[in-house]
């Protein structure tokens, strides 16, 4: 499974509590500009409408060589999943400081799949924690390959 766009605010601005994989529709031209790696997931959030879920402000640029059919860049997408996901992603995302982000979208047998994260925002402090736990982490490892390479 390589990842054709990830999302790198996901991870930094929300607990992921759980996650789903979901289908996407796309048409010809989203599929070509994916697999030319074109585009982005930074602003991107799904929401559950009418016992549906839809993909929201998930950037796909033009596809290069389409024609008058080419689709549009931030088009709200549908998400392909069973009704008892979609049930179980309601009651997640209707919580109180829960979303729901995608945080990949990538391929498996040929189709684009997305990767959906209920995530419950992060507070500053929090943050900070991460950013404190990741320096001292690299410091760390700095410190023994220091050593490793002195003998």
């Amino acid at each position: 499974m390589a990842d054709i766009l990830s999302n790198p605010k996901a991870r930094r601005d929300y607990h992921i509590l759980e996650t789903f994989e979901a289908g996407i529709v796309l048409k010809g031209t989203e599929v070509k500009a994916l697999r030319a790696g074109k585009g982005q997931l930074s602003d991107a959030f799904a929401r559950i409408e009418n016992d549906q879920a839809f993909l929201y402000n998930a950037h796909i640029d033009e596809y290069g060589f389409g024609n008058l059919q080419n689709h549009q860049p931030k088009a709200v997408r549908k998400l392909l999943l069973h009704k008892n996901e979609i049930r179980k992603l309601f009651g997640l995302a209707s919580v109180k400081g829960n979303a729901l982000v995608p945080l990949s979208l990538y391929w498996k047998n040929g189709k684009v799949k997305v990767a959906i994260g209920v995530g419950k925002g992060k507070v500053e402090y929090d943050k900070r924690e991460d950013i404190k736990k990741r320096d001292s982490d690299r410091e760390l490892k700095r410190a023994t390959m220091h050593r490793l390479k002195g003998k």
